[in-house]
């Protein structure tokens, strides 16, 4: 027997670069000659709902960049972020890949991302080549790394939480999953992230 039936990755920091954190926002202030700490007091007041899909991106640019007039568009700013987004050096896309190739597992994402972003990167990246079920906080409703989150993906999938493994880069979502009763590897980078595999039996 597998020692898992479902193997859950993060996105952001796990198969790419984060799709909108502190260092792609500093790059976009700075190339679009914007204040940032302006826009991060308003980005920590709106990325919650937009993550949540509670608000659009546009809903969320109008808050955080169009509360004054500017000399480009919703369009051009939104284009640029969505281009921040690349493959992660050293990431684990390519184990994803050769776990999606056997078989042998459902595999699926935990992550949280705003709707605009997630669906770009899912769609630039063929990410829904490989996964069966995606449970983004966008279609979720929730964030991680909120309890609730994991416990309604395990609602959902109606498996046992110790056969389920999830894989993230930061520890305080990681241990979410590990208190939810999944089994949780910290991923550190794509060699680590074979080993801990070989270890428990996955590859």
């Amino acid at each position: 027997m597998f020692p898992f039936d479902v193997i859950l990755f993060d996105v952001g920091g796990v198969l790419l670069t984060n799709g909108w954190d502190r260092c792609e926002r500093s790059h976009l202030m700075e190339r679009f000659h914007l204040d940032p700490q302006e826009f991060e007091r308003r980005h920590r007041e709106a990325n919650d709902p937009w993550e949540r899909d509670v608000i659009s991106a546009r809903e969320y640019l109008d808050f955080t960049i169009f509360h004054e007039p500017r000399g480009f568009t919703h369009e051009d700013f939104l284009e640029a972020l969505l281009a921040e987004s690349v493959l992660l050096p050293d990431g684990g896309l390519g184990i994803l890949q050769e776990l999606a190739a056997s078989g042998k597992w459902m595999l699926g994402t935990l992550n949280n991302e705003a709707r605009e972003p997630n669906e770009y990167r899912f769609s630039r990246f063929g990410l829904r080549d490989y996964f069966d079920v995606a449970f983004s906080s966008c279609y979720m409703g929730l964030r991680k790394p909120q309890p609730i989150m994991y416990r309604h993906a395990l609602d959902i999938l109606g498996k046992p939480a110790e056969r389920v493994l999830f894989i993230d880069d930061r520890n305080e979502n990681a241990a979410a999953a590990a208190a939810a009763g999944m089994k949780a590897i910290r991923f550190e980078g794509a060699a680590q992230l074979r080993r801990e595999l070989q270890t428990l039996g996955v590859l």
